[in-house]
């Protein structure tokens, strides 16, 4: 029946006669294979599921689309509706139907969830230094994070530092005098320049309740809990600033930088970098050598001399040595001798009883790092550090090598896995720390710098995986894939300069979807590359390696490869007990040149997509990892540690998670300061984690276990307001949720989540 227009004279307002056809307002609409998930899920919460609509004549669907249109009827009884599309919804999170909003009060979701999974790496080191379009002078700011801008967090009138720390009649002399544009009357500051204390946790400074002094003083947000107003002889009424002697005698070691705060590394040090007065000499000495015998090798296998026997099987590239001894003996006088060869390494372990924290960037913080210790954690790595601005002394890049000292307790330890010989667990502890270098020099510069300054490091681990193109295009990170030779270079000359330090590796599948290079490359980190067999290096050292299931190009497409990883652990097995078949021959490598332990085993690590204690234990049983290492999963829930050491899911309730965020802020304020710049920083990577922390959706409220971290959820609400908010896509709402602890934003705050800046590159692991 034609439609009705009322305002039309020749249109009739009377009823339709009895049994008549009418036309819908609004039909339903089927899913189509060209619809996002998002549409398809709103279609069939709307209408259930229908069939797909043939395409109108004369218009001829591609081949494709015809294959994925022609699927096959099962002759099966058909399902509830409801049931089926909830079960045939491919990546969509299984709530149950009682907690679903209806499609109309949708809340707005990524258009491209896989890209919000890229934000755990590298991508720092676009945003470090831009907090605007343009900079003091003008000019336009450079780089792929230029459309973020978190504002400023300052207060309206700043106060000299020779006034901070001291008493209001007692400051120090400043060199300016009346010339100084800072503020010099404490009362002044307090009363016209200085927001108002905040009054959560209790009104007391966190940094003051640990330490027992607050190295901000006037300037802490939360100055009424640790200061006084005392009458002196002559009536004078003067401020002081309070201190606990019974907390500071007890923390005599506690740094201004933080509370329990290691790895500290003072001015001076960073000066002799910037100068380049900081010797370097072991790297020196082994970069030069590197590039002799580089020189030397080309020449002789370009000689024509050389007959080597390779053939290729699997991908894998066999050598066929004939009169073993004899080769090596001469090869080993052929070539110049490296200037010294490695320490012994510091014996480390990992088993199914050691849950790795993956290098998380931006989010894998100090404060997070810290909670996710207390969770269940058992070993962290430092936010991946550039290491030509480490070389140079870079304050911004030094800062990521700081560790909390519950990150120095030994981790858990059961005999469960494989032990190297002489491990000793009290020795052992958590933190590493991860570096990205694109060539030999820097490596190894980093390294030797890195063990000199940095007392506590459990590993230094080289990443090969990151994918950013502003990494990979200076020839670091994931490009390192694509040439095997420098990679085993780096860790071989890393291994030699990095004292007792091990040195461990983090690779993808490869740069190309499809074109994996992991077994190869896993094998020449083992057992050491044709050019080390040349002269006799033995292997380049590396005591753990870490796949993440993924390719470069591939990004969070497609879920990470456990079957490939699975391959790799087989091999990387085999060739640790291939190593022994060496033992007692003239071809078996001096003991320094392995890794840590005198056997030289490889400990070998899965990552990828790992949310729950059943994916965990299914990786190690069905991989046959040595342990697995999380990164997403726990961004979204810290707790997944507990999980693992419970073997069981856990139900967090809002409260219990909203502590969680609690404990952030907290330890967020005891390491960047509660002064205002220090609170708007917390604030700034608290709302960076819950950018992936409101993905959780409560296991309660699923139909099925375990949860998939690909899913993403259709509109839900929770089982009260604040799970209902904790679980909330909008930024707005996250910022809600930090000013239940640190207060108002400053009016010159501002936050954009990553992939809402369409200028914005990044990336993850695992």
């Amino acid at each position: 029946m034609a439609s009705v227009n009322p305002l039309e004279p020749s249109s009739s307002l009377e009823a339709p006669p009895p049994h008549t056809q009418l036309e819908e307002a609004h039909p339903p609409q089927p899913p189509f294979p060209e619809d996002s998930a998002v549409t398809k899920a709103e279609k069939v919460e709307r209408n259930g599921l229908l069939e797909v609509a043939t395409p109108s004549e004369g218009m001829e669907e591609p081949s494709a689309k015809k294959r994925k249109l022609e699927s096959p009827k099962s002759p099966a009884a058909p399902a509830p509706a409801e049931s089926v599309a909830r079960d045939t919804q491919k990546g969509m999170a299984p709530i149950k139907p009682e907690f679903l909003v209806h499609p109309s009060s949708r809340r707005n979701q990524s258009d491209n969830p896989a890209q919000d999974d890229d934000a755990a790496e590298a991508s720092h080191h676009v945003d470090r230094g831009h907090h605007g379009t343009r900079d003091k002078k003008g000019k336009k700011a450079k780089g792929q994070n230029t459309s973020r801008n978190f504002g400023s967090s300052r207060d309206s009138i700043e106060l000299c530092t020779t006034r901070v720390s001291y008493p209001e009649f007692s400051p120090r002399e400043c060199r300016f005098g009346d010339n100084c544009r800072l503020e010099h009357n404490i009362r002044t500051y307090l009363e016209k320049g200085k927001r108002e204390d905040l009054t959560t946790f209790n009104g007391k400074c966190p940094v003051w309740e640990a330490r027992g002094k607050c190295g901000l003083g006037w300037k802490c947000r939360f100055l009424g809990s640790h200061m006084e107003e005392v009458i002196l002889e002559d009536g004078r009424k003067e401020l002081r600033l309070l201190e606990d002697h019974g907390k500071l005698a007890k923390r005599s070691g506690a740094d201004e930088d933080g509370v329990g705060v290691l790895n500290l590394v003072g001015t001076e040090p960073k000066v002799r970098l910037m100068k380049k007065k900081f010797k370097t000499d072991k790297s020196d000495a082994y970069a030069n050598w590197l590039e002799t015998n580089a020189k030397e090798l080309e020449v002789y296998l370009h000689s024509g001399k050389k007959k080597v026997d390779v053939a290729s099987e699997e991908g894998e590239t066999k050598i066929n040595h004939s009169d073993a001894t004899n080769d090596v003996q001469e090869n080993r006088a052929r070539y110049t001798e490296p200037p010294f060869l490695p320490s012994e390494k510091r014996r480390i372990y990992f088993g199914p009883e050691t849950p790795t924290l993956a290098p998380l960037t931006t989010q894998g913080n100090l404060p997070f790092r810290r909670l996710c210790v207390e969770l269940g954690a058992q070993a962290t790595y430092s936010e991946m550090a550039m290491s030509l601005p480490l070389i140079s002394g870079a304050k911004a890049e030094w800062a990521l090598m700081k560790a909390h000292e519950t990150e120095t307790s030994p981790p858990a330890f059961g005999g469960r896995g494989t032990i190297v010989n002489g491990y000793d667990n009290a020795k052992d502890f958590k933190f590493g720390a991860q570096i990205a270098a694109n060539k030999p020099w820097q490596a190894l510069k980093t390294a030797e710098i890195l063990t000199s300054l940095c007392p506590h490091l459990r590993v230094i681990d080289l990443n090969c995986g990151c994918p950013i193109d502003m990494v990979y295009r200076a020839g670091a990170g994931a490009a390192l894939l694509d040439n095997h030779a420098k990679l085993e270079k780096l860790l071989r000359g890393m291994n030699a300069v990095s004292g007792e330090v091990p040195i461990s590796a983090k690779i993808r599948l490869g740069t190309l979807a499809g074109r994996p290079t992991a077994l190869k490359l896993a094998q020449r980190l083992v057992h050491g590359g044709l050019e080390a067999n040349e002269i006799g290096g033995g292997p380049p050292g590396v005591a753990a390696i870490t796949l993440h299931g993924r390719s470069r190009q591939q990004r969070y497409t497609k879920s990470a490869d456990w079957s490939y990883i699975a391959e790799c652990s087989a091999l990387i097995k085999r060739l640790n007990l291939e190593r022994n078949d060496l033992a007692d021959t003239i071809r078996e490598p001096d003991s320094r040149q392995l890794n840590s332990g005198a056997d030289g085993h490889v400990y070998f690590l899965g990552n990828g997509d790992c949310y729950s204690h059943t994916d965990y234990f299914t990786n190690l049983q069905e991989a046959k990892v040595d342990s697995v290492m999380i990164a997403r999963g726990a961004l979204i829930k810290p707790w997944i540690f507990e999980e693992i050491d419970a073997n069981q899911h856990l139900d967090k309730s809002a409260s219990e998670r909203l502590a969680y965020v609690e404990k952030f802020a907290k330890y967020g304020l005891e390491v960047w300061g509660s002064d205002e710049m220090g609170i708007g920083t917390t604030r700034r990577f608290l709302l960076e984690w819950l950018s992936f922390a409101h993905r959780y959706v409560p296991v309660g409220m699923l139909e099925r276990l375990p949860p998939n971290i690909q899913d993403r959820p259709p509109a839900w609400k929770g089982r009260n307001e604040l799970e209902t908010l904790l679980g909330s896509e909008n930024f707005r709402d996250w910022i809600k949720i930090s000013e239940m602890f640190l207060g108002p934003a400053h009016k010159d705050f501002n936050f954009v989540p990553k992939h809402k800046s369409n200028s914005y590159e990044i990336e993850a692991e695992g």
